[in-house]
């Protein structure tokens, strides 16, 4: 499934971002990294912002915080899995959801994901190979960036926050290959049920 058009992404890409900066460094810490970024003005949540946005401002997490960049990224990602919750999948979806089996669980849960995709995908390609396994080809807030290890902690930690809410709290996201890597043009995401009784 295709990201959104014209290079825009879900707000909560920048928004989540920002408590982890102020917890560095207060809220000068938050402005200088805004303004160095090239973002004017914080987004209120009611509508998708530029991804080059918040590409810069991850980008800029990890150079200036190489050793707490993941972790940084990975809370605002479960908070950004949070909002999800809170105001994308209906209620009702999530109740069914949290009564069904493991099996039955991921097979609606992934495609609730595939649906709202514009939110952490942006222009990027976004595809479920399974309900356990997701990819995204040309991740624009990694776009342009090299790196030895994967880098979408955030991203990661979206997937895995969801599943854990709704499937079953042992779900574990990791990135398997990142397009960041040499020789990469996709970010692949795994999803596991560490639990030994994946029926709940």
């Amino acid at each position: 499934m295709a990201g959104a058009a014209e290079g825009l992404i879900g707000p909560n890409a920048v928004l989540q971002m920002l408590p982890q900066i102020e917890r560095l460094g207060g809220r000068d810490r938050v402005d200088r990294m805004l303004a160095a970024a090239g973002i004017l003005e914080v987004p209120d949540g009611s509508a998708m912002i530029p991804e080059g946005d918040a590409a810069r401002l991850h980008r800029l997490i990890r150079a200036e915080e190489p050793v707490l960049a993941p972790e940084l990224a990975a809370a605002a990602g479960d908070a950004t899995a949070r909002y999800i919750l809170a105001h994308r999948i209906p209620k009702a979806a999530q109740h069914l959801m949290r009564v069904l089996p493991a099996w039955g669980a991921v097979r609606l849960l992934s495609r609730a994901i595939a649906a709202h995709a514009w939110t952490f995908a942006g222009s990027g390609e976004f595809s479920a190979q399974s309900p356990w396994r997701f990819e995204i080809l040309s991740n624009p807030v990694i776009r342009g960036e090299v790196s030895t290890t994967p880098l979408c902690a955030w991203h990661a930690a979206v997937f895995e926050g969801l599943y854990r809410t709704l499937v079953h709290p042992a779900c574990r996201c990791v990135e398997t290959r990142c397009g960041a890597q040499p020789g990469c043009d996709t970010c692949a995401f795994e999803i596991s049920l560490a639990a030994t009784n994946p029926s709940r």
